[in-house]
């Protein structure tokens, strides 16, 4: 299950983010996922849901977008989506790609409360 390695990564770089803009609270998270990542969306959120526990990001949503596989064959350059595992080109047969997208895990945004937001609240 590495999704447990990931999410611990993932909540490392928030917090690191959200201190340096002075945040209070992360209300949400969200990334892109590879297919070929192959995490589980699932598993990705209960990891989550355990780790941010007694930090500033507890109760905050993790919003997960699954990205295809996109591969560009080199030889004929037909662009295509693979199998996980299987990188042969149906217009050429030959299995030289160069993966377009679908191999990453990005972090797209994370929306936080900030103090001055806080302020406002507790005006109303």
């Amino acid at each position: 299950m590495h999704e447990f390695s990931i999410v611990s990564s993932l909540l490392e770089q928030v917090l690191e983010i959200a201190k340096s803009n002075n945040a209070l609270k992360v209300n949400e998270v969200e990334i892109e996922a590879g297919v070929i990542r192959q995490i589980v969306p699932e598993i990705m959120t209960t990891a989550w849901e355990s780790i941010i526990v007694d930090t500033i990001a507890d109760g905050s949503v993790l919003k997960i977008t699954v990205v295809p596989a996109i591969a560009k064959c080199r030889i004929c350059e037909n662009q295509f989506e693979p199998e996980i595992d299987n990188y042969l080109c149906q217009k050429c047969l030959k299995a030289d790609v160069d993966i377009i997208s679908g191999n990453d895990i990005m972090l797209k945004s994370i929306d936080c409360q900030t103090l001055n937001e806080q302020e406002e609240q507790d005006e109303d």
